[in-house]
């Protein structure tokens, strides 16, 4: 029996360093806690930022507590295109490489070397959880979602396992838009292979070729 994943919708968003807030926000400036989120431990901050590319900015966005050790600006695809930032997409803390962007705040503005990124869509869970779907940390699956007439799979979702984890699917504006949205969207991970294993992008290069599984 398959195990019914929330899915939830992550807008635009910056996790922000200590040294970072307190540039833009004063010495010895802290996070003010707003709401809790679905993840334990992680909360909505009152304070916002702008986030500003070449091409264009966004306005009041989001921090996230607590404080990281690095800066990163989570964005969609859609928004790096307005900005004129190259889109990577990256799984969460993994900044090496990434394009810098400008964030401008209360007391200053300054400007990050890296740290833009697509967040890989992906699932939260415990390692309990895990076991059950016969999944383990960072396993790429297939999600399956039914909403109204527009179903749609979802490949290439990163699975994420710890204890400490509540049972979520993490998908950007973008990719939510691609379905029907409903009061409480779910998903199932489903096996399209026998093994646990696959590559999307060999699978249709196998497909255009005529080569069947």
């Amino acid at each position: 029996m398959g195990i019914k994943i929330p899915i939830e919708t992550s807008a635009r968003h910056i996790h922000i360093c200590k040294e970072d807030f307190e540039k833009l926000f004063g010495t010895g400036s802290e996070l003010t806690f707003d709401k809790e989120l679905s993840q334990p431990g992680q909360f909505l901050a009152k304070e916002r930022l702008t986030v500003i590319g070449p091409r264009g900015s966004f306005e009041n966005i989001a921090l996230l507590g607590p404080l990281r050790p690095q800066t990163q600006v989570e964005l969609s695809l859609t928004d790096t295109k307005k900005l004129g930032i190259p889109a990577m997409i990256r799984q969460s803390g993994d900044i090496a490489g990434t394009p810098g962007c400008t964030l401008s705040g209360p007391n200053s503005t300054i400007d990050i070397e890296t740290g833009v990124i697509v967040a890989k869509r992906h699932i939260h869970m415990t390692p309990s959880q895990a076991y059950k779907m016969r999944v383990k940390d960072n396993d790429t699956v297939f999600v399956l979602t039914r909403s109204y007439e527009r179903a749609l799979i979802y490949a290439d979702v990163v699975v994420r396992v710890n204890k400490n984890f509540a049972l979520a699917m993490h998908v950007d504006t973008d990719e939510a838009n691609a379905f029907a949205n409903e009061k409480e969207p779910y998903g199932v991970i489903i096996k399209l292979f026998d093994n646990d294993t696959y590559d999307v992008d060999e699978w249709i290069d196998e497909i255009l070729s005529g080569i069947e599984r």
